[in-house]
């Protein structure tokens, strides 16, 4: 619940933290403005390579175009504690319920010698690529860019509650955990049962910072308290928001605001959420320092009916408890 409504999403210009020039506290305080109140912002000047968007949004339709003999070759199932690959429309569960989109699921490269995956810790791995040529290159390439701006963004963030640029780097992420996927929604929203079938429901992110590219079809919404508003894509932009662990450690300051995605044009919609996650050993314990008079228990009114304040443990531990909620078969994975 965020402390009150808002009707759009701020846009912020984040040359300076990418470059790391002098006006750097102002960018950080538009930051801490925006994630005080409605967890979302948009960022301009990024500094990500175009050209690469453009790229990775065409050999992305390529590979859905493709039969689903095709895509399955290389299914989640293949991707094993790696938790990689392809899936189909229906899968995916949130809150229970099967989203309506299919995807693909990256994170960062790392060989069967790396230490994490020697092992065997869940979510670490090579990734499953399909023979397009190009797209291997493309997504890592992709993956790196959004690898170094989540790192610029999140010193903003950091400076932005008056801390040191460093302190989340230092003490939460030092090896971040990085999540990359490629969505792809449908164009027929109605379900066989006539109800809306929603692309994906209403839900909030896990981690720390989201970095989304969308297309131009538009269908997210994020929720203003009681109402919900329209975050349209915004060409050369990407939109940004807090998740779960943020909202934990800032004691509420911050709050990861639900959203959620319905296509209603009459095209497919594709869209690419990066995720810049803490480590995945990392323990969750509050920024030392501050404090949140308003903070109490708000399980009732969010969409899992769980407060991100009542948990304990590593980021593994969260992350752990929701995947394996969201693809129910492939749970003994990871568990």
């Amino acid at each position: 619940m965020n402390a009150s409504e808002f009707s759009h999403v701020p846009v912020i210009d984040v040359a300076p933290l990418v470059e790391r020039a002098d006006e750097r506290a102002h960018t950080a305080e538009q930051i801490g403005a925006a994630c005080r109140e409605s967890g979302f912002f948009y960022v301009t000047n990024h500094g990500v390579d175009e050209s690469l968007c453009q790229r990775l949004d065409a050999l992305s339709r390529e590979f859905f175009a493709q039969s689903a003999a095709q895509k399955m070759q290389i299914a989640m199932a293949r991707g094993g504690r790696a938790w990689r690959g392809y899936f189909p429309v229906g899968r995916e569960l949130t809150s229970g319920k099967p989203d309506r989109k299919e995807g693909l699921y990256f994170g960062a490269e790392l060989p069967l010698d790396h230490p994490a995956v020697r092992v065997a810790t869940p979510l670490h791995g090579p990734n499953l690529f399909p023979g397009i040529p190009g797209f291997r290159e493309a997504v890592l390439l992709y993956i790196d860019s959004l690898t170094a701006l989540g790192h610029a963004l999140m010193s903003g963030i950091s400076l932005g509650l008056g801390l040191d640029e460093h302190y989340f780097k230092r003490r939460y992420y030092r090896d971040p955990l990085i999540l990359f996927r490629i969505f792809n929604y449908p164009h027929s929203n109605a379900s066989p049962s006539g109800e809306t079938a929603w692309g994906v429901g209403e839900h909030t992110d896990y981690g720390l910072l989201t970095i989304l590219r969308q297309d131009e079809t538009g269908g997210l919404q994020v929720k203003s308290r009681s109402r919900w508003i329209e975050a349209p894509p915004i060409p050369g932009s990407f939109l940004c928001n807090i998740g779960d662990m943020l909202e934990r450690l800032t004691r509420g300051i911050y709050r990861s605001t639900p959203h959620r995605v319905i296509n209603t044009s009459a095209r497919d919609r594709l869209s690419f959420p990066f995720f810049f996650d803490p480590s995945f050993d990392a323990r969750m314990l509050p920024v030392e320092g501050l404090s949140n008079d308003t903070l109490a228990d708000d399980s009732a009114e969010r969409w899992d009916h769980a407060s991100v304040h009542g948990f304990s443990g590593t980021y593994g531990d969260y992350l752990l408890s929701k995947v394996s909620k969201v693809f129910p078969e492939l749970r003994n994975e990871v568990l």
